[in-house]
Formats: structure tokens, sequence, C-alpha cells
């Protein structure tokens, strides 16, 4: 039966917020005096004297990684001190408005206006785009349509990330023997991993993933699974913003032992308890790690996927510390740190659908 694959965009508007508008005579006596808005629309439909915007990217069928619309600013075309929000609204290649994907952001003082959608589209599907200006109840002219694709397969868009990785490509940056297959990507050796970096902070929110394949037979010590960082300026072990959600192997004295560690700014240790498990290479076993500002993290295993039975879970403590690196690394696997190989990466384990938001986990197709 046929899937469809879906893309989900976190609603972010990167632009401050700075309105400014001046009413004129209805009769024009000089270009800076003139009325610029009326309620007697123009052939296009507009009430609002601006020009239409111009999109930015993405145009041309453009298929960015990350999912952002971008347009240039307009000004009043008498008064240049009008300043007007901007409506955005994305579009079926049949001319349909997506639904939830009509939205007003506020106009910024740079020379673009941006907007991160928040609605649900299809992946590597053709759309359009379209944007106008709005002020009170007068609208601009839309500007002409500019076509695009949505991802192949994931995205990072501000502070969220979804990565297929059963699409043999990632969004993210292999380091090391990383081998991708019709199932997910496979960390090779102890010193492969994947690297992302978020374009902004995330304070609270999930990180989850689903591996198979890596179990306490691989070779490794305290070897990782997942990982969080702060930039790559740091060796791992110590660095301030750490965490690390642990699958220890069989160089380990109690091989298949889960446990995690984060570190929030503040350079003190924050463990998990030690759970002794055994593992089924040949199933699937969904790893979380939920955060929150100022309160506790947890760390969940669940067999089979999301819904499957309880492996392990546990929850530690922030001491009123965020945890919020700057810049925010995240890790299928882990780098090396002063441990050496055997406590970096788990090797064998093969990934799928890495989720990373303020919004909890959808449901992906095949869990």
């Amino acid at each position: 039966m046929h899937q469809k694959r879906f893309v989900l965009c976190s609603a972010t508007a990167v632009v401050a917020l700075a309105i400014a508008c001046s009413k004129s005579p209805s009769t024009p006596v000089a270009p800076g005096a003139t009325q610029e808005s009326s309620g007697a629309a123009a052939a296009d439909g507009s009430t609002l004297k601006v020009p239409a915007p111009t999109p930015v990217s993405p145009v041309g069928g453009a298929q960015p990684n990350t999912f952002e619309l971008v347009a240039n600013r307009v000004t009043g075309k008498y008064d240049s001190s009008l300043n007007p929000s901007y409506e955005f609204r994305i579009k079926t290649p049949g001319g349909a408005v997506v639904s939830g994907c009509s939205s007003t952001v506020g106009a910024g003082s740079g020379s673009t206006v941006s907007y991160s959608p928040s609605c649900t589209l299809e992946l590597d599907a053709p759309y359009t785009w379209s944007v106008r200006g709005v002020l009170g109840g007068a609208v601009g002219p839309w500007s002409a349509d500019s076509s695009f694709k949505t991802p192949l397969g994931g995205y990072i868009n501000g502070n969220e990330l979804y990565d297929p990785l059963y699409n043999g490509k990632t969004v993210g940056t292999p380091v090391g023997s990383v081998s991708f297959t019709g199932e997910g990507a496979i960390l090779n050796t102890n010193q492969s991993y994947v690297r992302y970096q978020l374009q902004s902070p995330l304070a609270a929110g999930e990180m989850s993933v689903m591996i198979k394949g890596a179990d306490e037979g691989s070779p490794g010590d305290k070897s990782k699974v997942f990982a969080m960082q702060r930039g790559d300026d740091a060796d791992i072990t110590t660095n301030s913003y750490r965490f690390t959600a642990e699958l220890r192997g069989a160089n380990h004295p109690v091989p298949g032992t889960i446990s995690c560690r984060m570190i929030a700014g503040d350079g003190v240790s924050r463990d998990c308890d030690r759970g002794p498990k055994n593992f089924d290479r040949n199933r699937w076993y969904f790893w979380k790690l939920t955060w929150n500002v100022g309160g506790s993290f947890t760390l969940e295993v669940h067999v089979d996927g999301p819904g499957g039975p309880l492996l392990y879970a546990n929850t530690k403590g922030l001491s009123g510390r965020t945890y919020a690196p700057n810049p925010h690394n995240i890790y299928i696997g882990a780098p090396q740190g002063r441990g050496g190989p055997l406590d970096a990466t788990l090797p064998g384990g093969m990934y799928k659908n890495l989720w990373v938001s303020s919004r909890p986990r959808p449901a992906f197709p095949g869990e």
C-alpha cells in the first residue's frame, strides 16, 4: 500500500516586530503625504498602497534542506515610513491553499522578512508560495507564486530536526564509516557518527530515535548511542553542556548496561541510574530523551517502537539549571573523547527517524 511521507516544520518567525504607519489626507498634496490604504480595492484586489514583495528563497523549484520562506520587505509607495506586516501562503500545484499554511508575521527592520511554516506538507513534493504586505484591514498585492520542493526526507529548521536516514542520505554531516541502507544509517565503527548543528539552542524538548543492531556484544566500553554538546570546542567527556546516552559494550565489566549523563553548564555531572539489560540485535529499540527548563531530564528505552514495552526509564533533576548549549550540536553515535574509541560510538547500530524538537514526536511510518 502506498504511504505518503510528510515533513513537519517548526512555527518560528525570525523577524523582530517593528510596525510603523502613517495616515495622510485623502487628497495627495505631495508623495509623502498620500493615503496608503483605502477601502476601494485595486484591480488586483489590494487596498494597501505598497508594491508586491519579492520572493528571495526558495524560488525556481529549489529543494532546500531547511525550510524557511524569505522575501524582500516593502514600504509604502508614497510614505517610506510605512512598515507593514506580511502574510505568507503555500499552495498545491493545483492552486489550493494548504490548510494551516497561511500566516501573518510582523515586519522587521532588515531588508528581508522570513516565515517558517507550522503546517504539514508531503516530503519531496512540489508547492508554490507567495507573500503580501498587510496593515490593519488593508492588504497589498500578492507576489508572484514561487515554486519549490519540500525537503527530501529531512530538515533542520531553527531548533527542530528530523532525519529519516532510511532514504540513503542525511541532513547531518557523516564522520567516519557510515553506510546508508533502505532501513537506516549504520555506524560501522567506534569512530563513526553523524553530526547535526541546530540553528538555535533547544532549552526544553525531546531527542528520540529508533536503533537496531547495537547490543552488548558490540566492541565498546562506556559506549554512546547518541549525544549532545556545546559545539565542537571541547572533549565531549568534559564539555560544559554534555549529554550522552550509553549502551555499554563487550569490553565493559557489565555489558548491556544503559546509562546517561547530563552537564548543564555548571560542571556538575548528573548520571542516570545504571540498568543492565539484554538486547536483541534483530529488533528495533526506541531511545528517547526529554528535558525541561530548570527541572529534569528523562531517558527512556522501549522495545520495538515508541509504543512498545518499556525496557528502561530514569529521571534526574537539573538543580534549577537549563540545558541549552549554544551552538547546540546533536549526534547519533558520539565523537571520541578522552576515553578513546571504545568510549565513543557503539558500532553496528542502524538508526532511523531521528527527531529533535520542542514538539512531541509525530507518528512516523513503520513505527
